[in-house]
């Protein structure tokens, strides 16, 4: 078995899915196996080129796109959801996994389980997520909904609110930036959010401010107090 192969078997399993499709179910899993046995001395390390995959720079919700879209939400929880998906930076997978045992109101914090890396976080709530999901009821779990149906209840939201349809994800990128923009630091903010490299934070979820008159910054050099002293 060489990298060619391996290669070629992703795309006779997946002849009609993306390079990411085939990158996360053949190539990783299969180097994974490969070199868990190497570590054991059954076979040689090996190393294989991924499939390449077009990046697309997902766009962050703000404080403002939550707001709208909380307002519009016809249902509760859904509503609830994005500003938790926002303020705690968690995962749709995540989010929906919370439990009312995980939520402890007096310490205000949340257990987060991380589907991802497999690790537990505990997050802290801020004022309005800890009012929001106080508010819910109590006899279901906050977020007892399927996927499926809060990806429709999210889509209505967005369209009622006449705001950008961006995804669940977004808020994750929007909790990121949000707290950059706010000046925390990079290291603050991936122990925040449960990233365990900072490159991963910075490369994807970090985005830049597009504000162009920013460049109006160069000549604030005066201030009144400067003025003052010159006369």
């Amino acid at each position: 078995m060489n990298s060619g192969a391996i290669r070629q078997s992703a795309i006779d399993l997946y002849p009609n899915a993306k390079n990411s499709t085939r990158n996360r179910q053949v190539i990783v899993p299969m180097l994974a196996v490969i070199n868990h046995c190497a570590e054991l001395g059954h076979c040689s390390h090996m190393k294989m080129r991924r499939f390449k995959v077009d990046s697309k720079i997902k766009q962050p919700v703000t404080l403002e796109w939550v707001n709208a879209f909380k307002a519009n939400a016809d249902r509760v929880d859904v509503g609830t959801l994005a500003l938790f998906l926002f303020a705690t930076g968690a995962r749709i997978s995540e989010a929906l996994a919370v439990r009312w045992v995980d939520c402890d109101f007096k310490k205000r914090t949340v257990l987060i389980r991380q589907s991802k890396i497999g690790n537990e976080r505990s997050a802290h709530l801020p004022t309005e997520l800890l009012v929001a999901l106080a508010q819910l009821p109590r006899d279901r779990e906050p977020f007892s909904i399927a996927y499926t149906t809060a990806r429709d209840a999210w889509e209505r939201a967005t369209k009622a609110a006449g705001i950008e349809p961006l995804t669940f994800h977004s808020c994750r990128h929007g909790f990121a930036t949000a707290l950059d923009d706010k000046h925390v630091g990079v290291k603050t903010i991936a122990e925040l959010g449960g990233w365990k490299s900072v490159q991963t934070l910075t490369t994807y979820y970090l985005h830049a401010n597009k504000d162009a008159t920013l460049t109006d910054r160069l000549f604030e050099t005066e201030t009144k107090d400067d003025k003052a002293g010159s006369l």
